[in-house]
């Protein structure tokens, strides 16, 4: 089969579906990898939310709407929990990174008992945002999702400015822009669904102008691009989002177009995207779901041919059985550091779901079908 063919891509969104519909459990949780050793029979809501995202864009309805639910049961199972903490803030009462949610779950909704680094907001504003789009798109109805829309977008309201990890579990002391990004749209989907009250609404709307704001303010370096964490003006992947699909800013806006192009410019390598210039995990490759990323943001541009070299670049790292890596290991930032992940978690995790989410996401922006 020639890669970038019109027969392979449809061929690797009909692998993808089956893939990520074969690993998903019966709990509605899709597991980050199946096999990987740090992140079998884990679900991240991040990773879920895109993978879900994915699905729902290619016309699959129960699996999705299953992911949902579980998400819905896995927030609204921690309201209380959630009370106590914004109880406290309100008090004054400092609130450690250790007490907050976790950003990843076991497949029946437990919190596990392996050590992780799991402080991180983003995953609750990006599952409020694809849970928007999913029902937006099919009209479905998601069972518990009107108690842990409520729940997520009162923990964001009140938290949204708390230093926390960003998507690659590093950096706690930072307030990541690509954070911000994810919270901003989740809590502007939050408030389209009706769901909340008025006290709710207006504290969500609030921390949606805040947000803005202290990005307008502080998250745009002097090149005129987003900025990785505030007060930094290195750059990281994970920005693209901010643009699309977040829409942090419009996609033809001054900082979007300086955003996407920055990241380009410094991270995307013949098709492959890095995470950031630092990288060092399994030696710092270029990630599949990242070449999804910015060939999305390309197509929200209207730069078909851009758009189209990135999802054949996803297509050909393929495995032989149509299994998407997370990051590929043949032009490293840090080829020294390589070995010790190796030892420390076995090969690159693969199939990873998410990789095969944003397969679907970017096939389906450019209307290539299975």
């Amino acid at each position: 089969m020639i890669v970038g063919s019109d027969l392979a891509r449809a061929q690797l969104v009909s692998r993808s579906v089956d893939v990520i519909s074969t690993h998903q459990s019966p709990s509605g949780a899709y597991p980050a990898c199946p096999t990987f050793s740090a992140y079998r029979g884990y679900a991240w809501l991040r990773d879920g939310a895109f993978i879900a995202e994915g699905m729902s864009r290619s016309g699959v309805l129960e699996g999705v709407t299953a992911f949902h639910e579980w998400c819905a049961g896995v927030v609204g199972a921690r309201q209380a929990r959630v009370d106590a903490l914004v109880g406290r803030a309100a008090d004054g009462e400092s609130v450690s990174p250790a007490e907050m949610l976790p950003t990843r779950f076991t497949l029946d909704g437990g919190e596990g008992t392996d050590e992780w680094w799991d402080h991180q907001l983003d995953g609750y504003g990006t599952w409020l945002w694809a849970l928007a789009e999913h029902v937006g798109r099919h009209g479905t109805e998601v069972k518990g999702a009107r108690t842990a829309v409520r729940v997520a977008a009162k923990y964001l309201s009140w938290f949204w400015d708390q230093p926390c990890y960003d998507w690659w579990e590093e950096h706690v002391d930072q307030r990541h822009v690509s954070t911000l990004a994810a919270i901003h749209a989740g809590l502007r989907a939050a408030i389209g669904t009706g769901f909340l009250d008025e006290q709710e609404e207006r504290a969500a709307a609030e921390a949606v102008e805040g947000i803005a704001a202290l990005v307008a303010a502080e998250g745009i370096a002097q090149g005129g691009h987003l900025r990785k964490w505030l007060g930094s003006d290195a750059v990281d992947a994970s920005l693209l989002a901010c643009v699309y699909p977040f829409g942090l800013y419009p996609v033809d806006h001054p900082v979007s177009v300086a955003t996407v192009a920055e990241v380009e410019r410094r991270l995307a390598h013949e098709g492959g995207v890095y995470r950031y210039l630092a990288d060092t995990f399994y030696g710092g490759g270029r990630w599949v779901l990242l070449a999804g990323f910015l060939g999305l943001n390309h197509a929200a541009a209207g730069r078909r041919e851009e758009a189209l070299r990135y999802l054949d670049w996803m297509g050909a790292q393929a495995t032989a059985t149509g299994e998407l890596p997370e990051q590929v290991s043949d032009v490293l930032l840090a080829p020294g550091r390589f070995d010790e992940w190796l030892a420390r978690w076995g090969s690159v995790a693969t199939p990873l779901l998410w990789s095969h989410g944003m397969y679907l996401m970017l096939a389906d922006a450019l209307e290539v079908r299975a």
